[in-house]
């Protein structure tokens, strides 16, 4: 599998997973995507926000790219989350929150099909909380979709925690039993 296809699979996957942890998510009685519960980021809503707040600043700054990425225009009018904990939507609001996140993981999947071999061999230079970086694309975009990975676990523990079963997490669900041409 070419490192393309691979990005590919891995923003199929995160779109898959966002799906399915949404929607259990919203069968939770009022309130108890708000609760306290010991989370790293507090609550279940704090840490689906987070993996948002974490997917913006990223994509903004690939962005940055010489590539250009013209399908990351929508992206660049975003004004950049504040702090990695900055609530982007109401706490009572959550079917806004999971219509930006379908939104989202729409813009992942048709940006990632269209990064050329040659787009992830290039260092990109970047601004974080702790200043200026430079990293190889590629490998800040296997960070990414990490990144998203780990918080869905904590998301995920604490939906098991409330008595909610997402199913089925494992990439291996979506990974071909082919051969792509």
């Amino acid at each position: 599998m070419s490192r393309c296809a691979h990005l590919c699979l891995m923003a199929d996957y995160n779109q898959w997973m966002n799906a399915k942890m949404y929607a259990a998510a919203a069968s939770l009685p009022p309130g108890e995507l708000q609760r306290e519960r010991g989370a790293f980021f507090g609550s279940l809503l704090a840490t689906l926000n987070h993996v948002m707040v974490g997917d913006t600043l990223w994509m903004q700054r690939y962005a940055k790219h010489p590539a250009g990425f013209p399908l990351l225009d929508p992206i660049r009018a975003i004004t950049p989350p504040a702090s990695l904990t900055h609530p982007l939507f109401a706490a009572d609001d959550f079917a806004a929150m999971h219509a930006h996140r379908q939104w989202l993981d729409q813009l992942i999947i048709d940006w990632t099909a269209s990064i050329t071999e040659a787009d992830l061999d290039h260092l990109l230079d970047y601004r974080n909380s702790k200043g200026a970086n430079r990293r190889e694309f590629f490998s800040l975009l296997m960070h990414f979709f990490n990144h998203q990975t780990h918080h869905r676990g904590q998301a995920s523990t604490l939906l098991s925690q409330a008595g909610v079963d997402i199913g089925d997490t494992d990439l291996l669900f979506r990974i071909p039993n082919h051969i792509a041409d």
